[in-house]
């Protein structure tokens, strides 16, 4: 993608949403609207750091707006613009990879870099009272968000929920397809049980490409979400404050 000259009038943000099935991305404006069509490629079988940032390259080319910042959820831990785990990526190749580093020299811009369940939380929490988010799809994703704050990030797909599961094993795509749809949602089921009694949330939202397959009736305070929602919240990652759970990192001088 050729680097053009910067426009002082341009706010636009280049939102990417990293998932184990597929990466997508959008343009937004500031304020979170579309002003790009919303495209995604499918992560590379073997999604190394290097054929993630081939994708993304290749993705980002389709796009024909101008952007001079970028957000990134990412599918595991993040700590300051780095990747600690990535246990639904190629294996052992994502310990404290600098991601937004290379995407931010990649396209000369600064960007930020958190989970992917926080960045979709950011973009469709109504921001009163305690909120949850979960993506059901590859793996289990979640985020936890007060009165609009986003609250340090919990690897909770990883706490165990039998004897030898946890949340990532219970409910991911793996199990889906060796289990079938009923007894995947009475197990959606009993994890919203779960979460009711642990939690006492205000709100649950739940995306992710499994959401679609939810046949049972929702209480009055769980809302399903989109991808295209949740990518939205690529604007509102500007908005916060550089905490622990946000870090810029800006394209290296050469």
């Amino acid at each position: 993608m050729p680097v053009t000259k910067k426009d002082k009038n341009n706010t636009n943000i280049l939102s990417i949403d990293i998932g184990g099935t597929s990466i997508k991305a959008c343009i937004l404006s500031s304020k979170g609207d579309l002003i790009s069509e919303f495209k995604k490629l499918p992560t590379p079988k073997n999604a190394t750091p290097a054929t993630v940032l081939k994708c993304i390259k290749e993705l980002v080319a389709t796009l024909n707006d101008n952007f001079e910042k970028i957000s990134i959820g990412f599918p595991g831990y993040v700590k300051c613009g780095r990747v600690q785990t990535a246990v639904n990526l190629a294996k052992n190749k994502w310990i404290d990879i600098d991601l937004a580093q290379h995407v931010s020299d990649l396209f000369g811009k600064p960007v930020r870099l958190i989970n992917d369940a926080d960045q979709q939380a950011l973009g469709i929490v109504s921001g009163k009272g305690f909120e949850i988010v979960f993506t059901v799809g590859t793996g289990f994703g979640t985020a936890l968000v007060f009165d609009g704050d986003l609250l340090p990030h919990l690897e909770l797909a990883h706490m165990p929920i039998t004897k030898t599961k946890d949340y990532d094993d219970y409910i991911g795509d793996k199990a889906f397809e060796k289990i079938g749809i009923e007894k995947w949602n009475e197990r959606l089921q009993h994890i919203i049980e779960i979460y009711k009694t642990v939690f006492n949330y205000d709100t649950l939202y739940i995306g992710g490409g499994n959401s679609k397959h939810i046949t049972f009736a929702l209480d009055h305070n769980i809302h399903l979400s989109t991808n295209k929602d949740g990518i939205k919240g690529g604007a509102k990652l500007w908005d916060l404050e550089e905490k622990y759970h946000v870090f810029t990192n800006h394209p290296a001088k050469k």
